[in-house]
C-alpha cells in the first residue's frame, strides 16, 4: 500500500512520509459535485485532481466500533505508568481489518494536529507491519525506519531500540499500530522474542498499541505464557463478513450499501441503484467489506472514466473481484427467458 504526496511521489505508508500524506487527507473537505457546467469547463488537469478526490472511505458499524474502543484506550492509557491496555483487531482476510485501524490512525492524527495547532513536529501515530519471521532487530528495524532513521548492519538491536523509543517519546507519540501481526509464531524461537520486543516498546513507548492481522486467535497468539499476558493486557475486536440469512442481517447490509451508494460523487448516477442490487452486490463480494468497497470504487473510477457517470449492473459485471470472494460467489441463476428460448430452439 503506498500513497502520494502533493508532488506526485509516493512513499509506502510504513512511513513518516506516507503516513503524514495519508493522515493529512482527513484536513481535506468533504468531495462535492461541482455544477454541470463547472464540471465541463475543467480542464485535463483540474479534471484529473477533482476525480481523484472522489473515491472517498466509508465508515462501517465495525469500523465506529474500533474507534469507539480505541478513544477509550487512549483516555485510559494518558494515566498508566505501565501495562497499558492494548487492542487487537482480528478476523478473516478482506474484513476491514487495516482500513479500520488506520482510519482510526487518521482519526487521531488528525485529532491532535486540530487541538495542538502549534505541534506540527509531533508524531501522533506510528503504523508499522510485522514481516514474515520477524526477530525483535527486524522488527526495531521496521520502527527506525518509519522514522527514517539511519540504520545499518555495524548497529546492534539494543543501539536500534533506544533511538527508536527516545525519537518517539521526544516527538510525544501516543499510539502505535502494528499490522499483520499473524506473522508472529509464538511458537518459535524467533516470533517468541519479537512478541518480547513488542512488549518492550509498549514499556518504553507512553502509548496505545493496537495489533491487527488474520485470524490471531487461531495463529498461536494467545497460547503460552506470552499469549496469556498478551490475552490479559488486550481488548479483542473480532471482524468478520456481513451476514445475509435473516431479515436483520439483510437490513444492516442494505444500510451499509445506502452509505456507500450516498458517499458516491458521480455527476449521472440515479440514487438507489445500488440499494435496488443489494442482494447481488452480497453475491459478488461475499459480504466481506473489503470486496464490496473495492467493486464499488473500481466501478465509480471506471464510470469517472468512461464519462458515463453511473454506476449500473453491467458496469458492475465487468468488475473482476478478488479471488476469495469470486470462489464464495453461489452460482448464478440462469434467468427464465433464457431457459424459455433454450427450450424453444429445442
Amino acid at each position: 500500500m503506498s500513497v502520494g504526496n502533493e508532488v506526485g511521489t509516493h512513499f509506502p505508508l510504513t512511513t513518516r512520509e506516507g503516513w503524514d500524506a495519508f493522515a493529512t487527507a482527513a484536513l481535506r473537505p468533504t468531495p462535492t459535485l461541482l455544477p454541470e457546467q463547472d464540471f465541463q469547463r475543467l480542464d485535463s488537469t483540474e479534471r484529473a485532481v477533482y476525480n481523484e478526490t472522489r473515491l472517498v472511505t466509508v465508515t462501517t458499524p465495525t469500523m465506529r466500533s474500533i474507534v469507539t474502543t480505541g478513544k477509550q484506550l487512549l483516555v485510559i492509557n494518558r494515566h498508566q505508568i505501565s501495562a497499558r491496555r492494548g487492542l487487537i483487531v482480528t478476523g478473516a482476510p478482506g474484513t476491514g481489518k487495516t482500513t479500520a485501524i488506520t482510519q482510526f490512525g487518521k482519526a487521531h492524527h488528525y485529532s491532535v494536529r486540530r487541538r495542538l495547532p502549534n505541534g506540527a513536529g509531533r508524531m501522533p501515530v506510528v503504523y508499522v507491519t510485522v514481516p514474515p519471521a520477524a526477530t525483535p532487530k527486524i522488527l526495531a528495524v521496521e520502527f527506525a525506519r518509519f522514522l527514517g532513521l539511519p540504520v545499518n548492519t555495524r548497529h546492534s538491536q539494543v543501539e536500534i531500540t533506544n533511538a527508536v523509543c527516545s525519537v518517539l517519546c521526544e516527538l510525544g507519540c501516543d499510539l502505535v499500530i502494528v499490522d499483520e501481526i499473524h506473522n508472529l509464531n509464538l511458537a518459535t524461537r524467533s516470533g517468541a522474542e519479537a512478541s518480547d520486543q513488542l512488549k518492550y516498546l509498549s514499556e518504553r513507548i507512553p502509548a496505545t498499541f493496537i495489533y491487527a492481522g488474520i485470524d490471531v486467535e487461531y495463529a498461536g497468539l494467545f497460547a503460552g505464557p506470552r499469549g496469556r499476558q498478551i490475552a490479559g493486557r488486550f481488548v479483542t475486536q473480532l471482524t468478520e463478513p456481513f451476514r445475509h440469512s435473516t431479515p436483520q442481517h439483510r437490513r444492516d447490509w442494505q444500510a451499509l450499501v445506502a452509505r456507500l451508494e450516498h458517499s458516491l460523487c458521480l455527476h449521472h448516477h440515479r440514487d438507489g441503484t445500488l440499494l435496488g442490487q443489494a442482494a447481488y452486490l452480497h453475491d459478488r463480494s461475499a459480504g466481506m467489506i473489503g470486496s464490496l468497497t473495492h467493486l464499488i470504487r473500481a466501478a465509480a473510477s471506471q464510470a469517472i472514466h468512461d464519462g458515463s457517470e453511473r454506476i449500473t449492473k453491467s458496469l458492475l459485471e465487468g468488475i473482476p473481484v478478488d479471488t476469495a470472494a469470486q470462489a464464495a460467489t453461489p452460482p448464478r441463476r440462469r434467468s427464465p427467458k433464457r431457459v424459455s428460448n433454450r427450450k424453444a430452439a429445442g
